[in-house]
């Protein structure tokens, strides 16, 4: 099996049905499509359950908010919609929107819809699909979608009230100790210790700029024969914030090993054609007109991966909950507490 592919999808679960026939007349009224509606799920993805949907002779993307009792500010499809179409002719490429529907009488949950993009994803980092001269052009194109990312002018974009400018690390740090406190099903000691020591070590560096906050490979759509980005999924997660702190959480997978999540850490990267960490962070640095490195890349690292380890413990408690949206819930949920000893160990690169 290879590691890129289209994403599966499968028979729409129980616990995440919907009355079709109200998305039907939804797409009838809204984009004046007429014929035989077919919806199908989907695999991957803990927040937002995510379908295909046929009507019309078109094919499209629903994304909505999970059913269930959710916790507060989480799983923000209309953000996502709303970013995706303000990029849209951008340097970053996004799929193009169609409808956001913020009524829950029609299926259940706010929801938006999406031209579908044919391509590649990719899961494992290795790319071991791919020869060695495609690995490096991969990797070239996702630093150069992310520092583009970084780069837009957001209040061009209509996008200058779509989070709050400075203390972003201050209010992260808050927000996602907070939510992990939330969704704690069993204590983990070295997520205590981040959220004493994180606020004591915070930088100063206050740059704003959009941020993803979950720019990885397989958020990524490639184009089906070349390495080239069609569409960044996945923007739930995306505010106005430090771009550093984006590209640190993407740089994440240099320091994962893939026994963890899918990881390089470990890895001949050199026989694998792909960069190194320092060789990464230098052509993003380039890119961004960025002289002298990033001087408190530990510090960021350390604090991203406390966040996922705190969103994978939200994941967690939506498997225990039976909300979650993926069966592999429970199994990603698993990896919250590696992670936060990995994150306190990046910590301790720091001091303190």
């Amino acid at each position: 099996m290879t590691q890129s592919s289209r994403v599966p999808s499968t028979p729409v679960r129980e616990a995440h049905r919907f009355d079709e026939s109200n998305l039907h007349a939804y797409i009838e009224r809204e984009l004046g499509l007429k014929g035989e509606l077919s919806v199908e799920r989907f695999e991957g993805g803990q927040s937002n359950p995510t379908y295909r949907v046929t009507m019309g002779g078109e094919r499209m993307v629903l994304r909505r908010k999970p059913p269930g009792p959710l916790l507060p500010s989480a799983h923000a499809v209309d953000r996502e919609f709303r970013v995706m179409r303000a990029l849209e002719d951008s340097a970053v490429p996004v799929a193009k929107m169609l409808a956001l529907c913020e009524d829950d009488s029609v299926i259940g949950t706010m929801f938006y819809l999406m031209q579908y993009v044919e391509g590649r994803i990719w899961w494992d980092p290795r790319l071991q699909d791919l020869g060695s001269d495609q690995r490096t052009a991969v990797f070239d194109e996702m630093n150069r979608v992310i520092a583009a990312l970084h780069q837009v002018d957001y209040e061009a974009r209509g996008l200058g009230d779509y989070g709050k400018t400075g203390a972003y690390m201050e209010r992260q740090i808050g927000r996602w100790s907070k939510q992990y406190l939330a969704a704690e099903t069993q204590p983990i000691e070295a997520m205590h210790k981040l959220i004493e020591w994180l606020p004591k070590h915070r930088p100063d560096d206050d740059a704003s700029s959009i941020v993803h906050g979950d720019f990885r490979l397989d958020n990524l759509m490639f184009h089906p024969q070349e390495p080239r980005v069609l569409a960044v999924l996945d923007w739930e997660l995306s505010t106005l914030g430090h771009p550093l702190v984006d590209f640190a959480y993407h740089l994440m997978t240099w320091r994962i090993p893939a026994e963890l999540m899918r990881g390089l850490a470990g890895a001949d990267l050199k026989a694998l054609g792909i960069p190194g960490e320092a060789e990464y962070v230098a052509r993003y640095c380039a890119r961004t007109g960025r002289s002298g490195g990033i001087a408190d890349l530990d510090y960021y690292v350390a604090f991203n991966m406390f966040r996922l380890a705190s969103i994978l413990q939200g994941v967690a408690k939506r498997a225990e909950q039976g909300n979650a949206s993926s069966a592999k819930a429970v199994e990603m949920g698993k990896a919250a507490r590696p992670l936060a000893e990995l994150a306190w160990q990046q910590a301790r690169r720091v001091g303190g």
